[in-house]
This record gives structure tokens, C-alpha cells and sequence, in this order.
């Protein structure tokens, strides 16, 4: 059945919810599966953590060829190919009867994710118009808020009652569909070729995401001091500065840096960093201080923490209908400031804090969340014309893995620092430090929000000024009067 005889405006974001909830979902409930991969294999908790280091490490690796690959051949087959290949690994993981082989595989899966996530949101901003992007918009927040709180109750169930294999099992139906109903309703739209593959600008760039990514997903483990880390985030450090000057340099280049000199641009990435990952911090410290330091099951973590989805779910619909009204930079520094506040709260967890308790505060900061997700991911994208979408997704997509990394490394640094000499797991006072420092780290984000320009981002482009006219002298009321009674000329 050809593509056109459904409308673009349900496939494509049907293709983009489908697409970010799998790959969202796939990288959240491994980390589930890690100790019964460890015991099949036998080897250490310590040695399985490769496992999921390796995926954001090979994700790192792919995203600068995601906007070239795009542009050159469509999204159409670059998502259904690089959705192949993630659900054809996803199956190999499964299998494998090795921890090297699943090292392996996994990587695969990565270098598949990192294709899908910039494609789909290219295809998802090029097919709906600035002013119709406020509520396509509604549709990225799903697999966002959702993926997150299914995975752990989810990945628990399939470990506990079938085997760690079946985290990777699950994304053959999920998958297989979705490459079915690309290949039967997505269109391939053809955008401008964006040139010949910036070779040395792509080798740059893929070498220094995936060191830059292997060095803070593991530094926290490691320690940040340890050769391995350091030499791995100075080699990043370098790789980024040649990276910077060979693609600031090319005409066509595998990263169009040129984007951040606008500054709509070019703040909202930031915000989508400094403002995202205390969210997404606070995410990943709610299970920890509810398995380690009160001692709860998997289950009770999972269901203490899935609140945040309804939160969000709920703010998205309000800040929908007031985002042409009132703008980017009063609904995402509102939603920041209440995260703030709510973080500064759960400075006061305990071990007596219940599961409503936390019920609540997770439930808070997903209507504070939920404010910030739509208008910032609109806003971003507001000033950048179809022919740049490609490349302006892929560098969302590398803000995107950075903070997923730097969420959870800056927490484990933070527990491992304030964890007493000869304890395993950090008490609750650690916790509350933690905590402490994400709010602090918002509200800093949140003033640095108010400087975002709110213009141009109401759906359409700001409208060019025109030459002003000469400005006439404003004469008095009298003489005002006079001048009419002259222009009127004589009467009767």
C-alpha cells in the first residue's frame, strides 16, 4: 500500500513515538538485567557493567553521520534500516552465549540507536509546519515519560519470572512492527544533498563523543582521578577542539557548529543541559535511596517512581494551549523554578520517608518537567529552516546523550563522595546532599532561562522590521485643532 493514502501527519509521529520508546526503553531496562547477566556469565557486577557502557559509547559513534545519512538518502530508509539492524541485535543479544558476544552486539544495537532518535525527529520537525509544531510536540513527551516508567517494573517481571534475556526478546515484536508500517504508509520526502561525507569532521567528531562517553558513564565507577578516565576525558577534550576548527572550517561539515551562533539555538541546548539533567538526576536517585538506603524491593522502586509520567502527561496539555500566548521563556523558567522548589523538598527524605511520599514528590516534579520538555523542544527548533532540521536534530541528539550521561554520573560521583568509609551503600543524608545539589544546579538554570529570546519562538518567524516612517512633531492640542481647521478648508 503506498505511503500517501495515509496522511504524513499520523504516520510520522506514530514512526517517532514507536521509535524514541523503544531505543529509550531498550537503554533503561538493561541496567535491570546487569546482575543475572553477571551470574549467567560469571563474572563480577563490575565486568557486566560493559555491557551497558558499550551502547552509549557506540551511540557516540554514529549520531554525526545521522544528519548526513539523512539528508543524503531520506529518513525514510535510514529509520527503517537502522531499525533493522537495532531489532536484528536486540535477537542477538538474546542469544548470546558469551560476554564478549553481547559486548558485542550490543554495540550494534548502539550504533543503530544513534541513527534512529536524530532521523525521527528530523522527519517528525520537517513534517509539520512552526505553527502546527506546539501540538505534534505533545507526542515527543509519550515515549520520553513513559519508556522510563514502564522499564523498571517491566525489565523486573521478564528477569524474575522468564530470564535476563527476554529485556533483549522484547524489542522483536515492538521493532518488526514498526519497520512493517514504515514500509507500508512513511513517504520518502527529498530534502537539498547535503554534499560529499565530511570524512575528517565525522572521524573527529565519532572519536570524541564516544571517549567523552565512555569517560563519564564510567568515571564515577572508575574514579574521575584513575588513568583510564583522565586520559580518556583529555583525549575527548582535544578530539572536541579539532572537532570544533575542522567544522567550523568545511563547507559541508558532519556537524553544522554554525548553528549555535543562533542564539535561540544555541540556548536552548544549553538549558536542554544545565536544566534536564537535575530531572533526570533526581529520576535515577529515587531507586537507589529506595532499594539502598531504605532497603526496598525492585517492585516498590518501580512503582514509588512511574508517578512522574502522569505529572508530566498532565502539564503538557495546559502548557500546550498557553505556549502561543505567553511564550518559551515564562513556561520553561516556571517549570524549572517549581522543580527547584520540589527538589529543595525532597531534601528532607529520610529513612522513614513512605512510598506515597515519594509517590508525591515524583509526581511534583513531573508537572514542574512537564513544562519545560514541550516548550523547549518547540523553541529550539523554532528559528532553523527545513534544510538545516537534519543537522539541527543530530546536535540535539549529542545534548540529548550527554545529559543521559552526566545525569547519573554526577549522582554515583555524589554518593560515592558522601559514602562513609567501610559502608556499601550511602545513607539517607547522602541522599539528601544529592538532592540538594540538583536544586541548586535548577535554579540556576532557571535564571539562566530568562535571558532566553521569546519571540521567535511562537510558532513562526520573527516578522522583518520595516523602514520607519519620519516621525512628526506631535503639535499641541490647540494647535492640533487649527491645523484641521485649515486642512478642512473654508466652510460653506
Amino acid at each position: 500500500m503506498p505511503g500517501r493514502r495515509l496522511d504524513q501527519r499520523l504516520v510520522v509521529p506514530v514512526m517517532f513515538v514507536a521509535t524514541f520508546f523503544l531505543v529509550v526503553l531498550d537503554g533503561a531496562i538493561t541496567t535491570v538485567a546487569l546482575p543475572s547477566i553477571a551470574r549467567q556469565f560469571g563474572v563480577s557486577a563490575a565486568g557486566s557493567d560493559s555491557v551497558a557502557v558499550v551502547y552509549p559509547v557506540c551511540v557516540g559513534i554514529s549520531i554525526p553521520l545521522s544528519g548526513w545519512l539523512g539528508d543524503r538518502f531520506g529518513g525514510k530508509p535510514v529509520l527503517i534500516g537502522a531499525m533493522g539492524l537495532f531489532t536484528a541485535a536486540s535477537v542477538l543479544c538474546g542469544t548470546a552465549d558469551g560476554l564478549g558476544r553481547l559486548v558485542l552486539y550490543r554495540g550494534l544495537q548502539g550504533l543503530a540507536g544513534g541513527l534512529l532518535m536524530p532521523v525521527a525527529g528530523a522527519m517528525l520537525f520537517r513534517t509539520f509546519t512552526p505553527a502546527e509544531r506546539v501540538r505534534a510536540s505533545r507526542v515527543m513527551t509519550i515515549p520520553q515519560q513513559a519508556a522510563p516508567a514502564i522499564a523498571p517494573m517491566l525489565g523486573g517481571v521478564l528477569v524474575d519470572d522468564l530470564s535476563w534475556r527476554w529485556v533483549f526478546y522484547v524489542n522483536l515484536p515492538l521493532g518488526v512492527a514498526t519497520c512493517l508500517f514504515g514500509l507500508l504508509f512513511l513517504d520518502n520526502p527529498r530534502h537539498p544533498a547535503p554534499g560529499r561525507l565530511d570524512v575528517p569532521g565525522l572521524l573527529l567528531s565519532a572519536g570524541a563523543m564516544s571517549l567523552l562517553m565512555y569517560g563519564v558513564c564510567e568515571g564515577a565507577r572508575q574514579g574521575w582521578s584513575s588513568p583510564a578516565i583522565a586520559g580518556s576525558l583529555a583525549a575527548a577534550a582535544v578530539l572536541v577542539a579539532a572537532t570544533i576548527v575542522v567544522e567550523l572550517r568545511t563547507p559541508a561539515p558532519a556537524l553544522r557548529l554554525r548553528l549555535f551562533k543562533d542564539a535561540v539555538f544555541r540556548d536552548t541546548k544549553v538549558i536542554g543541559l544545565i536544566g534536564v539533567v537535575p530531572f533526570m538526576g533526581a529520576m535515577y536517585a529515587a531507586p537507589l535511596f529506595i532499594q539502598e538506603a531504605q532497603g526496598g524491593s525492585a517492585l516498590r522502586s518501580g512503582t514509588s517512581t512511574f508517578t512522574e509520567a502522569i505529572g508530566v502527561a498532565l502539564t503538557v496539555q495546559v502548557v500546550a494551549r498557553l505556549y502561543d500566548r505567553v511564550g518559551p521563556r515564562l513556561i520553561i523558567a516556571g517549570g524549572l523554578l517549581f522543580v527547584t522548589v520540589v527538589l529543595g523538598c525532597m531534601t528532607n527524605v529520610d529513612a522513614g520517608t513512605g512510598a506515597w511520599d515519594m509517590r508525591l514528590y515524583m509526581f511534583l516534579l513531573g508537572l514542574g518537567m512537564g513544562a519545560v520538555f514541550m516548550p523547549l523542544t518547540v523553541a529550539s527548533v523554532s528559528t532553523v529552516g527545513k534544510e538545516d532540521m537534519g543537522q539541527a536534530t543530530t546536535l540535539g541528539g549529542v545534548v540529548f546523550q550527554l545529559t543521559t550521561a552526566l545525569a547519573p554520573a554526577l549522582v554515583a560521583s555524589l554518593l560515592i563522595a558522601g559514602t562513609p568509609h567501610g559502608l556499601r551503600t550511602a545513607p539517607p543524608s547522602t541522599y539528601r546532599t544529592v538532592y540538594l545539589v540538583l536544586a541548586v544546579m535548577c535554579a540556576a538554570a532557571t535564571l539562566f532561562t530568562l535571558k532566553l529570546e521569546d519571540a521567535p519562538a511562537r510558532g513562526n518567524p520573527p516578522r522583518p522590521r520595516s523602514p520607519r516612517a519620519p516621525r512628526v512633531p506631535r503639535l499641541p492640542r490647540r494647535r492640533r485643532a487649527g491645523a484641521a481647521a485649515e486642512a478642512s478648508g473654508p466652510r460653506g
